[in-house]
């Protein structure tokens, strides 16, 4: 019974990384298509905030349909979401080497691998520090949005560097969250199944900031 439990849940865990590569596959795929395709992305960076307030809007109406909507919509949502995303991720391409985007990527991938593991195995319950982390967010948030117009550079390396820890922490966090809500629903095949579309949402946000925080301070432009 323990075994097939542990094989139950690694099957969850499976998908939820599935689609979490899913999403990032469909970003990165449109953002790098979107940067060598002259038309589209003259019409993206012609009403690029709009697409940013778009991808916002998805995002928000995705996580508060979380309780409402079918596995199937929850997917196409996601899928939605990652092309939006991709629109606007396009400017790294343009920005940034393709050499310097693969070898942050890889190190985002390591920093996030290993806090998803701690999450994963750790019997520390993360809940409270979790909730420091979400008032951490938004703290910084409002750094970004105060940074955007002063425009000092030691200022947005230091917001940088406290992203990367509270996206860092936030992985753990979000995995552990994910158990719980695996051991909540274990019984229930279709709810779990949008769980795991939810939960990879969460680890894409988390991994896209960790990913576009640490090209900040380490990518190499172009110039």
């Amino acid at each position: 019974m323990v075994i097939d439990r542990e094989n139950s849940m690694s099957k969850f865990f499976t998908k939820v990384y599935l689609w979490m590569f899913i999403g990032l596959l469909v970003s990165g795929g449109v953002a790098y298509y979107t940067s060598v395709t002259t038309g589209i992305r003259g019409l993206v960076y012609s009403y690029f905030n709009w697409f940013l307030i778009l991808e916002l809007v998805v995002v928000i109406a995705f996580s508060a349909l979380r309780k409402k909507v079918s596995p199937l919509v929850a997917k196409i949502l996601f899928i939605v979401y990652s092309v939006v995303s991709g629109l606007t991720l396009s400017s790294i391409f343009l920005v940034y080497r393709l050499d310097s985007i693969g070898m942050v990527f890889l190190s985002s991938a390591l920093m996030f691998g290993l806090m998803a593991l701690y999450g994963y195995i750790t019997k520390t319950n993360l809940s409270s520090f979790g909730k420091v982390l979400i008032f951490a967010l938004l703290a910084v948030i409002i750094m970004s949005l105060i940074n955007m117009f002063i425009g000092n550079g030691t200022f947005g390396i230091v917001i940088s560097i406290i992203s990367i820890v509270v996206f860092l922490g936030l992985t753990a966090y979000d995995m552990q969250s994910l158990k719980a809500m695996y051991n909540y629903y274990e019984n229930d095949e279709a709810e779990l199944d949008k769980v795991s579309i939810y939960g990879a949402l969460d680890l894409y946000l988390d991994f896209i900031n960790i990913f576009l925080r640490l090209l900040q301070l380490f990518g190499k432009s172009r110039d």
